[in-house]
C-alpha cells in the first residue's frame, strides 16, 4: 500500500480543498485534521473521506466559501451556525474558542449548527489538552442505529470525545454504535467481512456482508447501554442545536444525496482542571497515570500523537483505492 509523508499528505488534501473552492485557510485546517486521523492508524476517518467531501463540495451539499456566523455570544457559551461548511475547521474553531473562554470563566462551551463531517472526533479535544484544559465532544452524523428493541434507524454512531491533561495526554474517542461507520465503509471498499456483531441488514437480520451493513443499520455498543449513551449525544447535538436530527441528515456515502446539506451539529466543551481540585494542587493526574503503567496498562489515546504537532516527515499508509481517487481528483481538478 502507498505511503505518504504527512508534510505532502497535508499539502495534496489542502489542494484538493482550495480547488474545490474551499478557501485556503480552512482548507489547511481541514487537511491537517484529515491527515491526523491517518497519522493516528484511523484510515476510516482520514483521506478515505476526502473523494467523499470533493463530491459534496462540487454538488452543493458542501458550501465552500462558509463562514461561522455567530448566534448565541455569553461569557461560557457560543454558539455558532456552520452555514453548511466543513465540520473539521469549525469544529476546530469551535474548540479553540471554547478554550480561550475556559481559561477565563473556568467552563465553557461551543455549539456549531449547520455543519458538516468531522472527521474523528478525539482530534477536537487537543486544543484544550495542549492549554491544560479537560475537553469533551460530541457530534451527530445520519441515522444507522435504531433505538433499543426498535427496527427502524432514528441514532447516529453518535460519537463521544474526551480529553484529560494526564502525561501522557488521555484520549477517549469512540462511537456509541458498535463500531465507527467508516470502518464499515473501509471494510466494503476492501472487500473484507465485517466481525460478528457489528451491524444489520435493512430488514433487521445480522450481517457480516459491509455494502449490506451500509444499506442497513448499525449495532449499539453494549446493547441497552450504548443505546442510551447514543441518545444522551443525540441530545446535545441534533435536538439542542440543530438544525436536524439525525433522522433528517443525508448519508455522505450515498451520492445520489451529494447535493443535499447534511446540517450536523456538533457540541465542545472544555473545564479549567487547576480549578476542579478541592484540595489545591495535587499529583492524583500523575499518580493515576503512573499506577495504570504500574499495572502494565496504558492510558486510552496514550500513543496518539499531538495533532497539533504533526511532524511533515513522518508517514502515513493508504490503500491503493484511495491513493487512485485522489490522483483521479487531482486530474479532474486541474491539479
Amino acid at each position: 500500500m502507498p505511503q505518504l509523508r504527512v508534510g505532502s499528505a497535508i499539502t495534496t488534501a489542502q489542494s484538493l480543498l482550495v480547488a474545490a473552492g474551499v478557501k485556503p485557510e480552512h482548507a489547511l485546517t481541514t487537511a491537517r485534521c484529515i491527515v491526523a486521523s491517518d497519522r493516528w492508524g484511523i484510515g476510516s476517518h482520514g483521506l478515505m473521506r476526502l473523494p467523499f467531501y470533493l463530491s459534496r463540495l462540487q454538488a452543493g451539499g458542501i458550501n465552500p466559501h462558509a463562514d461561522l456566523k455567530l448566534v448565541t455570544d455569553l461569557p461560557s457559551l457560543v454558539v455558532f451556525d456552520g452555514a453548511d461548511g466543513l465540520g473539521h475547521w469549525q469544529l476546530q474553531h469551535a474548540a479553540e474558542v471554547a478554550a480561550q473562554r475556559a481559561l477565563i470563566n473556568g467552563i465553557a462551551a461551543v455549539g456549531v449548527g449547520r455543519s458538516n463531517h468531522c472527521g474523528a472526533l478525539g482530534i477536537y479535544v487537543w486544543p484544550m489538552i495542549n492549554r491544560g484544559l479537560v475537553g469533551i465532544a460530541f457530534s451527530t452524523g445520519p441515522a444507522v442505529m435504531p433505538p433499543w428493541g426498535g427496527d427502524k434507524p432514528l441514532l447516529s454512531t453518535s460519537p463521544i470525545a474526551a480529553g484529560i491533561p494526564t502525561n501522557p495526554p488521555t484520549v477517549v474517542d469512540l462511537a456509541t454504535s458498535a463500531v465507527a461507520r467508516g470502518k464499515i465503509q473501509a471494510k466494503a471498499q476492501a472487500g473484507v467481512e465485517l466481525e460478528p456483531g457489528w451491524a444489520f441488514t435493512k430488514d433487521g437480520a445480522p450481517t457480516l456482508d459491509a455494502k449490506a451493513a451500509l444499506a442497513g443499520m448499525l449495532a449499539p455498543l453494549g446493547g441497552a447501554k450504548g443505546y442510551a449513551i447514543a441518545v444522551l449525544v443525540e441530545s446535545l447535538t441534533g435536538m439542542l442545536i440543530g438544525p436536524a436530527l439525525s433522522k433528517n441528515i443525508p448519508d455522505m456515502f450515498a451520492a445520489e444525496q451529494d447535493a443535499l446539506p447534511q446540517e450536523i451539529s456538533h457540541f465542545v466543551i472544555a473545564i479549567d482542571a487547576s480549578k476542579l481540585s478541592v484540595d489545591g494542587v495535587n499529583t492524583r493526574t500523575e499518580d493515576f497515570a503512573a499506577e495504570v503503567s504500574k499495572a502494565g496498562g496504558r492510558l486510552p489515546g496514550a500513543h496518539r500523537v499531538n495533532p497539533e504537532k504533526l511532524v511533515d516527515s513522518d508517514e502515513i499508509t493508504i490503500t491503493d483505492q484511495v491513493s487512485t481517487q485522489l490522483a483521479a481528483w487531482s486530474t479532474k481538478l486541474g491539479l
